[in-house]
């Protein structure tokens, strides 16, 4: 893994505590010499992984789309900065640019992004590791709702193992470096 995708949010009204281990996210990554695939964002979370990053000796490399691609938005001191017409063709690109995949705390864009990534897992469009940052115990009632969605039988068993979730950078990049691929994955596909 050389690589990592993170989504996180982009809000500057949240607890100083997501950008904290947004930092904190930052610096592991940057200390394992991991290059940072972003959205291009300098607010919020966005911007205190790639700042933080950055000051580690990081590289990294923001996706952004020519809608944010403007002064208050995107970030102006990264390593590469790529600009696409929209949506999908960014998501597409971060996916295609990543050896893995971190969610940090974020809203209705980060939700849709990690799910997008967990459904391009469960059918076989990639193999690549994916986890969960649970700062302030954010994805508590995520993993909860996705527990339910497996007793209810909307999911395999076998997907729960599609993503990790820890409560520190340190502990999920361990998790993600010695990942392995559910076996069954085509279970769903065949329907046995």
């Amino acid at each position: 893994m050389k690589t990592v995708c993170v989504y996180c949010g982009s809000s500057e009204k949240i607890d100083s505590v997501y950008l904290d281990a947004a930092r904190q996210m930052g610096e592991a990554l940057a200390g394992r010499g991991l290059q940072l695939i972003y959205g291009g964002g300098s607010t919020g979370l966005m911007g205190a992984v790639a700042d933080s990053v950055l000051k580690s000796g990081g590289k990294v490399t923001g996706v952004i789309t020519e809608q944010f691609n403007n002064p208050t938005l995107a970030h102006p001191n990264l390593t590469k900065m790529e600009v696409l017409p929209d949506m999908h063709t960014r998501k597409r690109r971060m996916a295609d640019l990543a050896d893995g995949f971190i969610s940090l705390p974020g809203g209705l864009g980060t939700l849709d992004e990690l799910f997008e990534i967990l459904t391009w897992s469960q059918i076989g469009l990639h193999t690549k590791p994916i986890g969960l940052l649970n700062t302030n115990k954010y994805f508590d009632l995520l993993a909860a709702f996705l527990e339910q969605i497996q007793d209810e039988g909307f999911m395999y068993h076998e997907r729960r193992e599609l993503y990790y979730l820890a409560d520190t950078p340190e502990v999920l990049l361990e998790k993600l470096f010695n990942y392995h691929p559910p076996k069954d994955l085509v279970r769903w596909v065949q329907r046995s």
